[in-house]
């Protein structure tokens, strides 16, 4: 006689586990510590094997009745619905050890030989509070475009645009690590560059938010390429020159006793002055140690050449940062120009002559290479020593007036 809900509800454990039947093989387990059990009993091959269905109440009667139902039109087809089971499950498996949070911790496990703890805690924080949520439960194989497009959207729509871009890079990041270990076929992420709006605006990608700054100088620190363009990604920001510039710098044009580099800047057609910080000084006899028998202070691969004009846009990318939405080389100059003012409260005209912009004076002259140059050495070494506080983390408090 079929089994009914009064029946299966009423059933008292015994001392002895007992079996109640239903019907094609089905029946309820009830053992002493009164719990019970659905099972289902068949025949493959002559050898008799049993199926569970789970517990009750939290598998009902009639849904014990359609998993029956569903494992005998298995058997009718000729497959042995356990092993099925045990199919699904290893697949179950295979993609929980291959979802996105599994290979991103993994992924960002890695990274910890390369980059600072206050990076790996920062880019740890952004991946669980905005990424994980959303992403982390899903195979690598099943992410889309559409699906970082709504995490990157939703991060977004609360203003934090520059995290939005981040996050992308990291989930791209992730995803190539993926692909790498054979875990995925393809990133998504490429196929939205331009999804958002940039985080800043420009005809050059640019950093202009202190903190974030700070994170990226930090970041910087773990960079693994050579101890060259390291050097580079240290002092570009620090001297903000164009890219140009810096890459092609030659040793005769420093003098790093008075802490002074001249050259001819050709986009101008006029001779300038950088006035040196200490902490570029200090790189730079570091610096000179390996490169200086040469001609060019950041020299290619051949030593005769300068360094690629692709290489620190090619760094930036290689720490995640997306050189088109995010920073590049050159916006350096943007972020300089801008934080010295607002923050720092230094005179525009200032910080205009030390970009080598033509600034016309009240007498027509276009540009004078040591005009504001007191003014302008200190404000090399304030913006370097702001720079350092920046990338420790320490509460900034921009000065003004005359400290300025």
């Amino acid at each position: 006689m079929p089994l009914t809900d009064t029946a299966i509800r009423t059933a008292k454990p015994g001392e002895k586990p007992y079996k109640l039947a239903d019907e094609k093989g089905l029946f309820l387990l009830v053992n002493p510590n009164g719990s019970k059990w659905w099972r289902l009993k068949f025949r493959v091959g002559g050898k008799e094997k049993q199926l569970s269905f789970g517990t009750y109440p939290d598998v009902g009667l009639k849904e014990a009745r359609g998993k029956r139902d569903d494992a005998r039109k298995l058997l009718a087809d000729g497959v042995d619905p356990s092993e099925t089971r045990k199919a699904q499950k290893a697949t179950r498996n295979d993609q929980m050890a291959n979802s996105f949070e599994v290979i991103a911790r993994e992924w960002l496990e890695g990274q910890k030989s390369v980059v600072t703890a206050g990076q790996y805690d920062k880019t740890l924080a952004r991946l669980q509070n905005d990424v994980f949520p959303w992403l982390g439960a899903k195979p690598v194989t099943e992410i889309s475009a559409p699906d970082v497009l709504s995490v990157i959207r939703r991060i977004d729509a609360r203003g934090a645009r520059y995290t939005a871009h981040r996050c992308r890079g990291q989930i791209s990041q992730v995803m190539r690590y993926a692909i790498a270990t054979g875990r995925a076929e393809r990133d998504p992420c490429p196929d939205l560059r331009g999804a958002i709006p940039s985080a800043v605006s420009g005809n050059f990608a640019s950093i202009t938010d202190p903190a974030a700054v700070g994170e990226m100088l930090r970041a910087f620190d773990g960079f693994s390429g050579t101890f060259v363009v390291k050097c580079a990604l240290e002092i570009a920001p620090r001297v903000f020159v164009r890219p140009g510039e810096l890459r092609k710098a030659e040793w005769e044009k420093f003098d790093l006793d008075k802490a002074e580099w001249r050259y001819f800047v050709t986009k101008t057609k006029t001779e300038h002055l950088v006035p040196l910080a200490s902490q570029v000084v200090t790189l730079l006899r570091d610096l000179r140690a390996l490169t200086g028998h040469g001609r060019f202070v950041f020299p290619g691969r051949d030593p005769q050449k300068a360094m690629s004009e692709a290489a620190i846009n090619a760094a930036l990318r290689r720490m995640g940062y997306d050189t088109k939405t995010e920073i590049t080389g050159h916006g350096f100059r943007a972020m300089a120009r801008t934080i010295l003012h607002e923050e720092l409260h230094v005179k525009p005209e200032v910080i205009e002559h030390q970009l080598a912009h033509k600034v016309p004076d009240a007498n027509g002259t276009a540009y004078n290479r040591t005009k504001f140059l007191k003014d302008r050495v200190a404000m090399m070494q304030l913006w370097a020593d702001y720079l350092d506080k920046l990338k420790a983390g320490a509460e900034v408090i921009p000065l003004h007036g005359s400290a300025a």
